[in-house]
């Protein structure tokens, strides 16, 4: 008899927030921190398990773990994003064959949908990250000088969250730390395994509120 795959999630969301010019996460977005927007569609969605924060301060989420029971623990962030997901990573505890989840707390707006494809696709492949199609011509330059034009048919620019079994993903943080590399997604720590990573159509409302223009198109969004 096959054993189900749990479904364990972590939220990260321990960045200093330097482009937006304060801590992001915690900014208010109709009515609700940021943060709290992810929080939420995580802990009602009926594939998730657990949820596992990782925030600069955890005692600044201490709310949000009274008021959402799927919500198991928080944890302090370390220096880098890997670091952060990592100290995450090492809180759960779970069979090889579970699935874990890695999404942006920035990203308020991530839906079940996306949520139940990228799961599903993640139970066949063991390896599923989100991609958006890039729809501008794209150019490698270097200062001002453009270098080579690329075909973006090829190129995608990638969301989260992404999901990876628990195998997988131990074996890629295990090899990351013993040769001393990070990456700017946990997929590439799965690459340099040398293992496949398969892709889902992301959304393109899933944005990363990264800048003030991004807050106002989160709330363009939801207004609509």
């Amino acid at each position: 008899m096959e054993i189900e795959q749990r479904v364990f999630v972590i939220i990260v969301a321990s960045g200093k927030g330097l482009r937006f010019g304060q801590r992001k996460q915690y900014v208010n977005l109709r009515g609700k921190q940021i943060l709290e927007h992810s929080v939420e569609t995580f802990n009602f969605h009926p594939l998730v398990n657990e949820i596992i924060l990782v925030l600069d301060d955890p005692s600044k989420g201490q709310h949000l773990k009274e008021k959402y029971h799927k919500v198991k623990e928080i944890v302090k962030g370390g220096e880098r994003r890997t670091d952060s997901v990592y100290e995450g990573f090492k809180r759960i505890n779970c069979n090889e064959r579970d699935l874990i989840l890695i999404h942006d707390g920035v990203r308020p707006l991530v839906s079940p949908d996306l949520i139940e494809r990228v799961i599903e696709k993640a139970r066949q492949k063991g390896s599923v990250i989100p991609v958006i199609a890039i729809e501008d011509t794209v150019k490698r330059c270097e200062g001002d000088r453009v270098i080579k034009t690329l075909e973006r048919n090829k190129i995608f620019r990638i969301q989260t969250p992404q999901a990876f079994t628990y195998g997988i993903l131990k074996k890629a943080f295990d090899k990351a730390y013993s040769e001393g590399y990070t990456g700017s997604d946990e997929a590439y720590l799965v690459e340099k395994l040398g293992l496949e990573v398969y892709t889902v159509e992301g959304d393109l409302k899933n944005i990363k509120i990264t800048t003030p223009f991004d807050l106002k198109l989160a709330e363009f969004y939801l207004e609509n």
